[in-house]
């Protein structure tokens, strides 16, 4: 069965907000993309958290079952930790004294869930995602109240004119890497390695991908305007029109989940997409979404160290024509902690100086022309983004990845 758009109370949520503040006359959200698909969202002085994963997974610890090449992140070697040093620096150059009031997990793979329990546990604020993502929090000491599993199609008033709609969605790849791509759910929390009280990242093993993804459509209603934006941190082409069915449970298709999210919020066209997949998933969620601005999301690899700052400049020059064949203006990432300012005139960039200080970043990332030529012959969206949709070793694409990873230590002074 489909699950119809229901409005949900969520206690947890509604006592972490508060009593609702003054409310500004002009709709406005602070958008701070922080790697990956980490993204702190900003309305006044409410901050939602999404995945906030800094830990950063050796790659070399994961391998493919046999048969199943592409499937490369499907088991571990060995069990990990969360890398507490990381998220304590993380949190006094991002937050400082500041609270943090929600944390969101788009879908329960290692690089959006891992250290999602443990921001929780640091800073109190409660979390919302699937049924995985919630067991997870539950094996890292998160009391099962203080997570939320959602499956798409609720809805929360945040308070201040904030509606916040869950639009269940799907994982990227295809048939050729299951494992990591098709719905799969925990049904009882991982239990940690006894010798070193980590866990097994791998996507068949502890961390799948939790039933598909988590996607989130906001509103903000405030004197007499609306703004509005959608957020994606996983797709795939594959099957975006296909149901996504969990245990003989059918939660609708991604794309009919959408409308139906528009159609709730009452919505025809959202103020920015900030989304992953390139051309081939923008062909299929624009005609419903018809964003007015593009953010890009999850493309700057998955394991790359995050303390250099941005790994290598945004490229994808099929999806930003297609961008402007639909009239929408496009916002690349130039350095870790971005921020964009989105109100109804359009978006400004903020190069969020003050806090890239504190990290260690440049203000905008420089590189070398080595580094600027790799990229040239690649896309983005095809050898980083979005778990590696697309990725197939032995390759070019394998082989240019591996050029830019070498090349990373080349940055330009």
């Amino acid at each position: 069965m489909t699950r119809r758009i229901t409005a949900l109370a969520f206690a947890v949520v509604v006592s972490a907000f508060g009593a609702p503040a003054a409310q500004a006359q002009t709709p406005r959200v602070e958008l701070t993309w922080m790697s990956i698909a980490n993204w702190e969202m900003k309305f006044g002085d409410k901050r939602i958290w999404m995945d906030a994963y800094f830990t950063r997974l050796p790659q070399a610890g994961f391998y493919p079952p046999p048969g199943l090449p592409n499937d490369q992140y499907a088991y571990t070697r060995t069990a990990q930790a969360v890398d507490m040093d990381s998220l304590r620096k993380v949190r006094e150059a991002a937050l400082g004294a500041a609270k943090l009031d929600l944390l969101l997990v788009g879908h329960s793979h290692w690089d959006h869930s891992w250290d999602s329990p443990s921001w929780v546990k640091m800073t109190g604020a409660p979390m919302i995602g699937g049924t995985s993502s919630c067991l997870q929090a539950v094996a890292q000491g998160v009391p099962a109240s203080g997570c939320r599993s959602v499956s798409g199609g609720e809805k929360f008033d945040l308070g201040d004119g904030i509606t916040m709609r869950v639009v269940r969605f799907n994982h990227s790849g295809d048939a050729s890497n299951p494992i990591q791509h098709f719905a799969r759910e925990l049904y009882r929390p991982p239990v940690p390695d006894p010798a070193n009280g980590g866990f097994r990242a791998g996507v068949g093993e502890d961390y799948p991908n939790g039933g598909g993804n988590r996607a989130f459509l906001f509103t903000v209603d405030r004197g007499g305007e609306q703004l509005s934006f959608f957020i994606n941190n996983s797709a795939s082409a594959f099957d975006l029109d296909k149901d996504i069915v969990v245990d003989g449970v059918s939660y609708g298709s991604p794309l009919n989940n959408l409308r139906a999210a528009m159609r709730d919020a009452g919505l025809t066209q959202v103020d920015a997409w900030i989304g992953t997949g390139g051309k081939p998933v923008a062909e299929m969620i624009v005609p419903i979404a018809r964003p007015r601005h593009y953010i890009p999301n999850h493309w700057d690899g998955l394991f790359n160290a995050f303390w250099p700052g941005l790994p290598y400049p945004f490229k994808d020059d099929a999806l930003q024509a297609y961008l402007r064949e639909q009239n929408i203006a496009f916002h690349p990432q130039k350095q870790y902690f971005d921020k964009f300012i989105l109100t109804k005139a359009g978006v400004q960039v903020d190069a969020n100086a003050a806090v890239k200080q504190k990290l260690g970043f440049a203000t905008e990332q420089k590189f070398s022309k080595a580094m600027t030529d790799a990229v040239a012959l690649v896309d983005s969206t095809r050898v980083g983004e979005d778990c590696g949709e697309g990725f197939e070793p032995p390759s070019k694409w394998a082989n240019m990845f591996a050029t830019m990873e070498a090349l990373r230590g080349q940055l330009a002074p």
